[in-house]
């Protein structure tokens, strides 16, 4: 059986704000949006994706999953998307780890880690 990821869904208030901010981060586009859906890609054809759909509670406690980002220049892009609307979070990380937790408009936290060139770098 062969399966691939397709998209993370995030759980959202006011979805076209919050999807055009991670259209900003990740320097994406829009590529459907609804009144009940909105995602989000680098194009249609590649994947993954991110899907923006509306619920009516706010969230209440730290996120169980979230998206760590690997640029070029970690303090840079924390300036970058501070800038977009992004705030300097705590959950407990120690001083001296080599990544910046960060939430996006609606409290999701995030992280931006020091440049990657693999996934166990």
């Amino acid at each position: 059986m062969a399966v691939s990821f397709y998209s993370i869904v995030v759980d959202a208030h006011d979805l076209p704000p919050l999807a055009r901010f991670w259209c900003g981060v990740l320097d994406w586009e829009v590529l459907y949006e609804a009144e009940e859906e909105i995602v989000i890609g680098a194009d249609n054809d590649a994947l993954p994706g991110i899907t923006f759909v509306p619920v009516p509670e706010a969230k209440k406690i730290k996120n169980r999953l979230h998206i760590d980002l690997a640029p070029d220049d970690r303090d840079a892009e924390v300036e970058r998307i501070v800038g977009l609307g992004a705030r300097r979070t705590d959950v407990g990380q120690r001083a001296d780890v080599s990544w910046v937790v960060l939430e996006d408009p609606e409290g999701n936290e995030f992280c931006v880690l020091s440049p990657k060139n693999s996934l166990i770098d």
